[in-house]
């Protein structure tokens, strides 16, 4: 299971843990991730997608539909 957000394609980022001596270790930086259903009512189905939190605000803002079209005009949904 990957951590990629369906919709965005935001993924996990690289980076330094900087302890209090100032050493540094690799660690990874995680999205914060959801799964989540929903409805689509031109189609009358449900779709489950793993979206991050910034794109829930996104669709609650414009609307799923929208946000489909949009993704879908630029290329990233299939």
């Amino acid at each position: 299971m990957s951590n990629i957000c369906d919709l965005t394609g935001k993924k996990a980022m690289k980076g330094n843990k900087v302890s209090h001596s100032n050493s540094k270790t690799l660690r990874r930086f995680k999205p914060n991730l959801k799964v989540k259903k929903f409805y689509i009512p031109e189609t009358e189905e449900w779709i489950t997608l793993k979206v991050s939190t910034g794109a829930l605000r996104t669709i609650n803002k414009k609307g799923i539909s929208a946000v489909l079209d949009i993704i879908e005009k630029q290329g990233y949904l299939k």
